[in-house]
């Protein structure tokens, strides 16, 4: 040992020498140094330089690094050792200590001590350095690493400490504060925590702030896991004194194991200062809440931090400075674009946080969708919301559906809507971006819904996402758009469709650079609708000859091909797609640019090469489709609708008016003189003139020889090459005009003076009226009237469209007439069709959606007439016979419809022989459509008509007026565009297997407008049909007072009774519709709706008009609500309950108005209503179940409600003798009707008690109370609705009582019985009560069962093990209760004996003495050993009643 010591000493001798040379070279410190060199130390004979030595590490003067001779773990157990043997132990410690403070009073050596020893390179040290790290660390890192030293090292360490807490870092860059602080970090052991705890925490309070963050986050490495509650109870303090320490704080608090009670204090003391933060801080503090939260308070901790979070606003700010940003120098341009990116990148890092919470921890994800999900529809959604739903879906896969179903419940509500998107994509488009694949992934399930509003929200995210994405998601978004469109669902394709259109006006370039993609599309053209090829075609069309459309001549070129090969194509669907795309096509190229033009300051015209390509292109598809009547009624119609919707070229339009103007006088006019000549199987006539003309001035329309010639021609051989160039059929009679009557009116400014004759003139016909005729008549025959009728109707049906609108008093009597002719041949058209069942009409329109089967083949004809003008100018001589002209004037004194006919036996004539006639209700394919304007009819007065002789005097007068007839027409007609248009899909039921297209057939014209067009006709309309409505319902008050008897009173006209109960109800249908309109909450469309409240409200005040939103919702209630009184019909009845409905909900205080709803449900049904006639029941059963489940809902006391029907209604029916007899009191009882009674009944008690909450022991007792009594009353209801089946045993109602009764056993078991376990101490005689009449219950669900298996109903015997097993649980459960309350002994259990509902014993399949045996061991609860006595007297009572009403169960139903 001596020699080994010696030979160490020489060696540290030298190594001495050579550092002090070395220490020369080097330049000298900034700083005063001491000289000092370790001979002098061994000389000095000190403990602490000699131990150190002996130990093995060479200290080194001036900057050079100590040595270490030895390995780290050796030295500390040699240096161990040397202490403890030393002889004066543990003095030697205070000594060695002493040694160390005398050692470091110099800064450099000092430093050396802190810094990392150098390993002395001989052999053994290449040999350790080769087997690990050569890493070696401080001398005062070694000496904390020895127990006896560390407590007098870390006291000696925080002695000199202070001194350099306020002097700046040395030019070496070393901070000496943070190298002391660092020789504490992870230390294998800490001796005396609580005093290092102490001490650190002293030196935070006083050290600089800079400092104080550097010591906060080195704790968690310096402290144990004991020391975590003090530390954390330090740091909580702290965290209340100073808030600039927050950050460093929480990101240590987030690092130790703390008690929860302390994180819980700690998270709600930063949750206070969420709002007060910088941006800077919320990423770390938003981290320490997410991180703080255990499962049992996520879903509160999550719901207070989405309310105190608000980033939206964070950021706005800083997006809004732009453009003021602009105005000022660079150097503040600079810096607030600094801070706005700083902003942006913060709130980057919230959601980067939140994103590795959720990714990471189910709790944390599931309680954020639940705390999203139990917002109120009342309150206001956050676009953090939406991200944070948006992040959990693209991280969470098995979220993926709990997720959309929370998006689909809270578009549904209005929750989340256009605005509050476009707010998040606009405010976080930089976090959405990386979701982008998520989003479109969501978009693409909501597209797949039913519901309008949720396809809208999924539209909207392609849209933004397209908008605020860069290029690869913009090419991501067209090509899902475009898998949409080829996937053939019909709503997919329509949105799809719109999106991308939308798309071409936010981005036209973009959409360019993609269009390879778009064309895809024309690939899949056979599978859309005719609305979807027009959009289709429109886009294309708008990319190929757009703004700047040089570039896009790939796109004309491919358009130009598919056209082409469409109307080239000998199939009639193809023609029919070629000629929509062509006249589409044709729309865009033609468009009038003269507004583009102001602004670019270009030529207003088109060129003459653009003109030619049009002219020439229409000229095309007429050339194409005139060999095809069905293809030109479609060329015809979509050159009208381009006419109509597209402001043309001047240039173009006046070719198309011209061309079509002369084209039609040649084909369809024929002067009055000249005679048809042909063998018609008919006498030709000049009909439904409206003008007594004379035979030699007049015009007609000549319909029936075209007609013949197509029909009955029999050589088409005989036909000249010449009329074969002029065919023209009469399906083009009405699309011709109505083409022509569109370029007039855009020709005119909407003035048709050039046309008006064709109003008034005749129609080549013969007599229609079938009379007796009609069985003599053949077949062939027969289908030839129907053809011409509905052509004539088609006919008039235009004329009535074009002129509808004309102010003339002369014309609203014409249009009027014409109306009524409508009805008359509508009326003679049934008729036919009742007696020819295999009669085809031809169609009124030849679209897509109409082609369920191929057209038939039919020839045209040549037309030979004289060319005369049509202008309608009447010639008169001066002279000779009398004639009759009508000169008219304008009666305009407010009264629209007066609905009592003046002549009832001409309404009994034109009902006469209904048992003949079949409905047209089937038939919309056969009839031209309606426009809307033509429903400004609604608003005529009383007109006179005054019949004027030769001398131009007053000869007679006449009074013309809208009729009932008409009325109803009109209304049925605008109540199938709003039910279709406005009510939205899912609403509207569309039967299973119906054809896609088959609800819009008829509606071509008006799909072509947007909702808010149509909601502002409609709402046009609202004071006229007020009017009406008031009439018809002061024609019922009448009634009564004639007849004395509505339903039986014999002189009572039943044919106009019928017809002015379906006015009624079409108007509350269209009112309805109307306010029905889901688009009524957007803000562009508030004002619509204040105009239609405004029109109702104005009946009751109509001087008071500036009123708030809710007055006039009340006062329209109000104004409705009275119409209650003059229902004729149940069909009107639940129209009024759900129009009264619609306007409470528009409310913001909807149960204000509640109970009037249950009131007026209850009074309808307690009402008795007319007979249907051939119906069994005047009241159909789907209303009847819409209208009780009303009042049910709305009514104050459900369990009341209930019990009252079933318990003073049923038995009202129960002991009426009579075959229809009904229930006194509820009229709408009856034995046909009470499966239905009884199912609202049992769901709606279901539902009620569901809703109730579940008891709990904090609650006061009146509260139990409450709840005690509530369900005793709910079991009363349902012990009545039970015990109903020993009368009523029809099998309907047994399986509503399986599957209810089933559910209101749980119910029971999930609401009730915690109630039951701590109320049973305190009333005990009301729980045993309770428990007695919910076990007889049980029983008759017991005794269900067993009939059920015994008749093998499959439909009956399906509910039975889910009911068996819900009452084994009960079983289970009120065992538990009782045990719970120390009352073992009151329960008993015994084998329940399986009974039919009759009572009696199912026996076994073998015998008598194995009954036991087979029988199912189904257990009852019995509350007490009295009871059970108690209740097997009543069940013997029970058996003999079930026998005696046995008889009467067989005949009910």
């Amino acid at each position: 040992m001596v020699s080994k010591r010696r030979l160490s000493k020489s060696e540290d001798k030298e190594t001495l020498k050579e550092d002090a040379s070395n220490a020369r070279k080097q330049p000298p410190s900034k700083k005063a140094k001491k000289s000092h060199v370790y001979y002098e130390v061994e000389e000095n004979d000190s403990v602490f330089i000699k131990l150190l030595k002996t130990s093995g590490i060479i200290l080194k003067t001036g900057e050079s690094q100590n040595q270490l001779a030895v390995d780290q773990i050796v030295f500390q157990r040699k240096l161990c050792q040397a202490l403890r043997k030393h002889p004066s132990y543990p003095k030697i410690i205070e000594e060695f200590v002493n040694g160390l403070e005398s050692y470091i009073e110099d800064q450099d050596i000092f430093r050396n001590c802190l810094l990392s020893c150098e390993r002395l390179q001989n052999e053994e040290a290449r040999c350790g350095e080769s087997m690990g790290t050569s890493y070696s660390k401080s001398l005062i890192k070694l000496l904390l690493g020895i127990d006896i030293l560390q407590p007098a090292v870390i006291k000696t360490l925080f002695e000199k400490l202070p001194e350099f807490l306020f002097e700046r870092t040395s030019s070496d860059g070393i901070n000496m504060p943070r190298l002391i602080i660092n020789q504490l970090k992870w230390l294998d052991r800490v001796v005396d925590g609580k005093d290092l705890t102490t001490k650190i925490m002293q030196l935070i309070s006083i050290a600089p702030v800079y400092l104080q963050h550097d010591f906060i986050t080195s704790l968690p490495e310096i402290l144990g896991d004991s020391q975590h509650a003090d530390v954390g109870k330090e740091l909580s303090d702290l965290l209340t004194e100073n808030t600039s320490l927050t950050v460093p704080i929480l990101d240590v608090l987030s690092s130790l194991r703390l008690d929860p009670e302390l994180l819980s204090k700690i998270r709600q003391l930063v949750m206070r200062k969420l709002s007060s933060v910088t941006m800077e801080d919320l990423p770390v503090i938003i981290k320490f809440i997410l991180h703080s939260i255990t499962a049992m308070d996520a879903l509160e901790v999550i719901s207070e931090l989405r309310e105190r979070l608000d980033l939206q606003h964070c950021i706005l700010p800083s997006l809004f400075l732009v453009p003021e940003i602009t105005m000022k120098s660079k150097g503040q341009t600079r810096s607030s674009g600094n801070q706005g990116n700083s902003d942006e990148s913060c709130v980057f890092l919230i959601f980067d946080v939140i994103k590795s919470a959720v990714r990471y921890e189910k709790t944390i994800s599931e309680a954020w969708i639940k705390a999203i999900e139990h917002v109120a529809p009342e309150s206001e959604h956050k676009t953090l919301d939406l991200v944070v739903l948006l992040i959990i879906y693209s991280t969470n896969t098995q979220a993926k559906k709990y997720i959309e179903r929370v998006l689909r419940n809270k578009i549904r509500s209005d929750c989340f809507d256009k605005d509050l998107l476009q707010s998040t994509f606009f405010v976080h488009h930089l976090v959405l971006k990386d979701l982008c694949p998520s989003i479109l992934s969501l978009a693409q399930n909501l597209l797949h819904s039913l519901d309008q509003s949720i396809i809208l929200f999924g539209s909207l995210l392609y849209k933004y996402a397209f908008k605020f994405f860069d290029t690869y998601c913009q090419q991501e978004v067209i090509d899902a758009l475009v898998t949409h469109i080829c996937s053939g669902n019909e709503a997919e394709v329509d949105i799809a469709l719109d999106v991308l259109l939308e798309l071409a006006v936010i981005n036209l370039s973009v959409m360019r650079l993609n269009a390879v993609f778009v064309k895809g599309i024309l690939e899949y053209l056979d599978k859309m609708s005719p609305r979807q090829i027009r959009k289709l075609f429109y886009m294309l069309s708008t990319l190929a000859f757009g703004k700047q459309h040089e570039s896009s001549s790939h796109i004309q070129d491919d358009m130009h091909l598919v056209v082409r090969k469409q109307l080239s194509s000998t199939i009639f669907k193809y023609k029919l797609i070629g000629i929509i795309g062509a006249i589409t096509m044709a729309g865009v190229m033609a468009i009038d640019r003269s507004i583009f033009s102001i602004l670019s300051q270009g030529n207003a015209d088109l060129s003459n090469e653009q003109y030619t390509q049009v002219t020439s292109l229409l000229q095309l598809v007429h050339s194409c489709s005139k060999q095809s009547p069905q293809a030109s009624v479609l060329y015809y119609d979509e050159l009208a609708n381009m006419i109509q919707i597209v402001k043309l070229a001047p240039k173009v339009q006046d070719w198309v008016g011209q061309t079509i103007f002369n084209d039609f006088q040649d084909a369809f006019v024929v002067d009055l003189c000249a005679v048809p000549k042909g063998n018609y199987p008919f006498p030709v006539k000049a009909l439904y003139g409206l003008e007594e003309y004379n035979s030699q001035d007049g015009i007609a329309i000549n319909l029936l020889p075209m007609l013949f010639s197509q029909d009955f021609a029999e050589d088409e051989s005989r036909r000249t090459s010449q009329e074969s160039d002029n065919l023209v059929s009469p399906l083009c009679l009405a699309p011709y005009f109505r083409l022509l009557r569109l370029c007039v009116e855009k020709q005119h400014n909407g003035d048709l003076e050039e046309i008006d004759g064709l109003l008034d003139c005749p129609i080549m016909l013969t007599d229609l009226e079938p009379g007796e005729r009609l069985e003599s008549m053949s077949d062939k025959e027969r289908s030839f009237i129907c053809s011409l009728i509905c052509l004539t109707v088609n006919w008039f049906r235009e004329v009535v469209n074009a002129f509808c609108q004309q102010m003339s008093p002369e014309m609203k009597v014409k249009v009027l007439t014409r109306l009524k002719h409508i009805v008359e041949l509508q009326g003679i058209l049934e008729k036919y069709l009742a007696v020819t069942p295999d009669c085809s009409p031809p169609l009124a329109a030849f679209d897509l959606e109409t082609l369920d089967v191929t057209p038939h083949a039919s020839t045209a004809f040549s037309a030979k007439i004289k060319k005369q003008g049509i202008t309608g100018r009447r010639k008169r001589k001066a002279g000779g016979n009398k004639t009759s002209s009508h000169d008219v004037v304008s009666k305009e004194d407010g009264s629209e419809c007066d609905p009592t006919p003046s002549n009832r036996g001409q309404l009994e004539k034109e009902f006469k022989g209904e048992e003949k006639t079949v409905s047209l209700q089937n038939y919309h394919l056969l009839f031209r459509e309606l426009d809307l304007e033509v429903f400004c009819i609604l608003r005529c007065g009383l007109l006179t008509k005054f019949i004027l002789d030769t001398e131009m005097h007053t000869e007679a007068t006449e009074v013309v007026q809208l009729q009932p007839p008409e009325l109803l027409f009109l209304l049925e007609d605008l109540s199938h565009k709003v039910e279709n248009m406005l009510i939205p899909s899912v609403a509207r039921r569309v039967p299973f297997l119906k054809g896609k297209g088959s609800q819009n057939i008829g509606l071509s014209h008006v799909q072509q407008r947007t909702g808010p067009e149509i909601v502002r006709c409609v709402v046009q309309l609202l004071v006229p049909m007020c009017n009406h409505l008031e009439n018809i319902h002061n024609y019922f008050q009448c009634l009564p007072a004639e007849n004395h008897s509505v339903v039986d009173g014999p002189e009572m006209q039943a044919q106009e009774y019928r017809l002015m109960s379906s006015c009624y109800q079409r108007l509350l249908q269209i009112f309805h519709g109307l306010f029905a309109w889901s688009e009524f909450s957007q803000p562009e469309n508030q004002s619509l709706l204040y105009s239609a409240l405004k029109a109702l409200y104005s009946r009751l005040k109509p001087r008071e008009l500036d009123q708030s939103l809710e007055e006039l919702l009340s006062q329209s209630f109000h104004y409705l609500q009275n119409f209650h009184h003059s229902i004729p019909s149940f069909q009107s009845a639940l129209y009024l309950i759900r129009l009264l409905m619609v306007i409470l909900k528009k409310s913001r205080f909807p149960t204000k108005n509640k109970e009037k709803i249950a009131s007026l449900a209850r009074h309808f049904l307690c009402r008795i209503w007319p007979s249907g006639g051939k119906e069994k029941s005047s009241v159909p059963n789907d209303q009847l179940h819409a209208l009780l489940s009303i009042y049910l809902e709305h009514t104050d006391s459900v369990l009341k409600a209930i019990e009252e029907i079933a318990g003073v209604g049923v038995p009202e029916l129960i002991n009426s003798s009579t075959k229809d007899a009904s229930s006194s009191t509820f009229p709408t009882l009856t034995r046909h009707t009470f499966v239905i009674f009884f199912r609202v009944m049992m769901a709606e008690l279901v539902k009620t008690v569901k809703g109730l909450q579940a008891g709990k022991a904090a609650d006061s007792q009146q509260i139990h109370e409450e709840k005690l009594v509530y369900w005793n009353m709910a079991v009363r209801d349902f012990s009545i609705l039970i015990n109903l089946i020993k009368v009523f045993d029809s099998r309907p109602v047994l399986h509503v009582c399986l599957k209810y009764g089933r559910l209101f056993v749980e119910a029971f078991l999930k609401q009730c019985m915690p109630l039951l376990d701590f109320s049973f101490r305190k009333h005990r005689e009301d729980v045993l009560s309770l428990l007695g009449t919910f076990q007889l219950n049980t029983r008759m669900l017991h005794h269900l069962c067993g009939h059920s298996k015994i008749h093998q109903d499959m439909k009956l015997t399906k509910h039975v093990p889910f009911l068996k097993k819900t009452l084994e649980l009960l079983v289970c459960r009120v065992k538990a209760m009782l045990i719970l309350n120390n009352c073992r002994e009151a329960f008993w259990l015994g084998n329940l004996k399986n009974r039919d509902l009759q009572g009696e014993e199912i026996l076994s399949q073998n015998s008598q003495e194995s009954r036991a045996d087979e029988s199912e061991d189904d257990t009852s609860s019995q509350v007490s050993k009295s009871k059970a006595t108690e209740d097997g007297e009543e069940d013997e009572a029970s058996d003999k009643e079930k026998e005696q009403d046995s008889d009467e169960s067989d005949d009910s139903d």
